[in-house]
């Protein structure tokens, strides 16, 4: 009985030891760049040398000192601008077209494929790509506002600092609204049809449908998609630097926070590496992010709890 019970603990503890593999992949590319970054924010560095402990001077400069300062709050308004935006154009068509395969039409599995296809795609690719048609004397998006009469619409779509960034966040958009609308099908398809029936039967129209029972039933997905949303504005580069470079270009007008760290990082602000200020911006970013993700968890939470 002794040696059968210490052979079932053993098995037991066994069980650990498949989480290792993936405890320890967590820990050296997620945790430790993590705590690194934290531990460079209090230093100043030298080259990518650690020098004296400084406390939060980093954060101070960040804060207070030009360019830094302007820097900072450009990068960080067209953060919030990427957010906004991003919600109105990417979650909002993704649950109308959500909406529309998931009612009785033909070739949903089609639709599906094809409109997560871009998904798939390299962001390097599509940045270039939509470079091209962007581009303003010879891209596919000029000529045909020239070739249907609209000239006077016509313009350097990624050289006018009005509308470079909406036109990144609208690449951006356009590649994921794929991946949004699969996660609001899914919410969709968990709804029990004799609710819509039952509704439809007590005499509900479709806007009552819709904004009494499908929208809050697929309260969870929203949430997500939010969530995502929210970090993936805010964690942005890619897009960014494929289209207008590192420094944000037109003249700062696409910059945004994880640019303006690239730039501290790799030396390309102020003629000079800054790692422990563009360290100090990782742990600022990391703070907006997690207390902005527990706000919105909370007040869909909250919803969830008063219905």
């Amino acid at each position: 009985m002794a040696k059968n019970k210490q052979k079932n603990r053993y098995k037991k503890h066994l069980v650990h030891l498949f989480i290792l593999p993936a405890a320890l992949i967590y820990g050296v590319f997620q945790l430790y760049p993590l705590i690194s970054a934290a531990l460079n924010s209090f230093y100043s560095f030298n080259g990518f040398e650690r020098m004296d402990f400084i406390g939060f001077q980093n954060f101070i400069t960040l804060f207070t000192e030009k360019p830094y300062k302007d820097f900072f709050l450009n990068a960080f308004s067209h953060n919030w601008i990427y957010f906004f935006v991003t919600v109105l154009t990417q979650l909002v068509i993704s649950l109308i077209l959500a909406l529309i395969i998931h009612s009785k039409i033909k070739g949903k599995e089609f639709f599906k494929s094809m409109f997560f296809l871009p998904k798939l795609l390299s962001v390097i690719v599509i940045g270039f790509l939509f470079s091209l048609i962007l581009n303003p004397t010879r891209g596919a998006l000029n000529t045909l506002l020239e070739a249907i009469g609209l000239e006077a619409f016509t313009r350097p779509w990624l050289g006018d600092m009005s509308t470079a960034l909406l036109s990144v966040i609208f690449v951006d958009s356009w590649a994921s609204i794929g991946f949004s609308m699969l996660i609001f099908l899914a919410g969709l398809q968990a709804i029990d049809k004799e609710i819509f029936e039952a509704a439809r039967i007590d005499g509900a129209n479709s806007f009552t449908v819709l904004f009494r029972i499908t929208l809050p039933m697929i309260g969870p997905a929203l949430m997500i998609m939010t969530v995502l949303t929210f970090i993936g504005s805010f964690e942005t580069f890619e897009y960014v630097f494929a289209m207008q470079g590192s420094s944000g270009g037109p003249y700062y007008s696409t910059d945004v926070l994880t640019t303006f760290f690239y730039r501290l990082a790799f030396g390309t602000v102020d003629g000079g590496q800054a790692i422990g200020l563009g360290s100090a911006v990782a742990v600022v970013l990391f703070i907006i992010i997690g207390m902005a993700t527990s706000i919105i968890l909370f007040v869909f939470k909250r919803k969830d709890f008063e219905r």
